[in-house]
């Protein structure tokens, strides 16, 4: 039997590049090896999204999403957070087994609490219990799915091993119950450098978005920053905001071909930002056309949802019957 490899995707609005480079491509690529399970955490986004339109429609724009990008949902399990009560019964019982201390680790939430006090306000102001918590919602994500392999970012390598010290605890108490899930990090497509070189993300306003009109596409390409190098300077590819995307994308020998030219002149900044886009709008225009007609079906999305949610709880139950069993109710 395959081990089961897990992704969690927060609705936060249409992806970018970074996005895709970063979580969604080396995700997908999982499910060749592991039994993939992917779910909309649309219970995570509850933190901070107030209004049910909003969070309806970010739940469908992020279903869309992968399903435009290569989910196929006959051979893999994706659901929405929602459908899967077991998740929130399994979240309770991992929180009595949560120091407190913990949670005051957590990078997110320590960020509010520094920033609080750096203003002048009290430490804990306009942090909600769901946000303190949320690591061990993530921990019952990730627990109840018996999880071997879970993709992450940097940023969320410290909650996966806070699941893992939580697993870890619980297990201490019950024998081996819970299955203790290891990080996958990529760190080749760990950054993905935006268009001012920082890394590329919706609040750095540095994104080039993957499913927008081409003008809106075309756009933020130009826009990325370089050096004031001539075409016939050698550059360092390595240096180029423009080759550290275009290498993900492009194929072995054009990439080398670039590499060749930059290391010993003749490739100009412009000529490279048009081929980026070309490579672009060649790569994500037909995800683009389905993620629109997706987007114009969300009956269809919720299909899709509910039927891999009955799936998921096939594995779910009897994990919770375990550690019901194992907690004596």
């Amino acid at each position: 039997m395959k081990q089961i490899t897990l992704t969690g995707i927060k609705p936060t609005g249409q992806p970018h590049i970074g996005n895709y480079l970063g979580m969604i491509k080396p995700a997908l690529e999982l499910a060749k090896d592991f039994q993939a399970l992917y779910f909309i955490a649309d219970y995570h986004a509850l933190t901070t999204v107030r209004d049910k339109k909003e969070l309806a429609h970010l739940t469908y724009q992020a279903t869309a999403t992968w399903l435009a990008l290569g989910l196929n949902p006959d051979e893999v399990i994706f659901y929405r957070q929602s459908d899967i009560p077991e998740v929130f019964e399994l979240s309770w019982v991992l929180s009595c087994f949560t120091t407190k201390g913990l949670l005051n680790r957590a990078h997110a939430y320590k960020a509010i609490v520094d920033d609080n006090i750096a203003e002048g306000r009290e430490e804990d102001k306009n942090i909600n219990a769901g946000l303190f918590t949320y690591p061990v919602l993530m921990a019952a994500d990730i627990l109840l799915f018996g999880t071997h392999i879970v993709p992450v970012g940097l940023d969320q390598q410290q909650h996966l091993e806070i699941t893992r010290d939580i697993a870890l605890t619980f297990n201490k108490n019950y024998g081996n119950v819970l299955t203790i899930p290891e990080a996958v990090i990529r760190k080749e497509v760990m950054t993905i450098p935006g268009i001012d070189g920082r890394k590329m993300s919706k609040s750095y306003n540095n994104v080039i978005p993957i499913f927008a009109a081409s003008n809106q596409v075309r756009k933020p390409v130009m826009r990325i920053v370089t050096d004031s190098k001539r075409p016939e300077d050698p550059k360092d590819p390595d240096e180029c905001n423009i080759f550290a995307i275009y290498r993900h994308l492009a194929e072995v020998d054009a990439v080398e071909a670039k590499r060749k030219l930059y290391l010993e002149g003749g490739l100009a900044y412009g000529e490279m930002k048009k081929e980026l886009f070309a490579l672009l709008e060649a790569t994500f225009s037909e995800q683009r056309d389905r993620y629109n007609a997706l987007m114009e079906n969300p009956g269809e999305l919720d299909k899709i949802l509910e039927k891999g949610g009955e799936k998921a709880r096939d594995i779910a139950g009897p994990i919770l019957t375990k550690v019901r069993k194992a907690i004596g109710v």
